[in-house]
């Protein structure tokens, strides 16, 4: 417990001033990188022709930077999220093995900071591979 509490100072200088860092343009492309960019669209896993929202299909967001996150279960820190609210977004995991060309799977952690909330969720509903 004391490791911990010794750390959070720390954690909080680096969002404070992470919270003022300039987007990136760009996607982490190593584990354990984080970039910065803001919230693009919020909204839902599936939605019907026209793009009207499926409710409880699950949630999805994207990014200025071309990121995207996906779940099948609604995940309310993502559906409290909105749009040009700036975050942190740090790769988390890539899986292996995946055909050429076949880039899915990858897996972020996002921390919004307006909200201060942070979430683990992959790029795609499918691993590389998959369906």
């Amino acid at each position: 417990m004391k490791k911990i509490l010794f750390l959070l100072p720390a954690l909080s200088a680096f969002l404070a001033v992470a919270a003022h860092a300039e987007p990136t343009i760009d996607l982490p492309d190593q584990i354990g990188t984080c970039v910065f960019t803001h919230v693009k669209s919020v909204g839902t896993r599936l939605q019907e022709a026209g793009g009207k929202p499926v409710p409880d299909s699950g949630s999805a967001i994207s990014f200025v930077n071309g990121g995207y996150q996906v779940s099948y279960a609604q995940i309310p820190d993502v559906d409290s999220s909105q749009v040009g609210d700036k975050v942190m977004i740090c790769l988390a995991s890539v899986p292996a093995n995946c055909p050429v060309g076949d880039n899915r799977g990858k897996v972020y952690t996002t921390t919004n900071f307006r909200t201060g909330q942070s979430w683990t969720l992959p790029d795609s509903e499918h691993d590389c591979g998959g369906a």
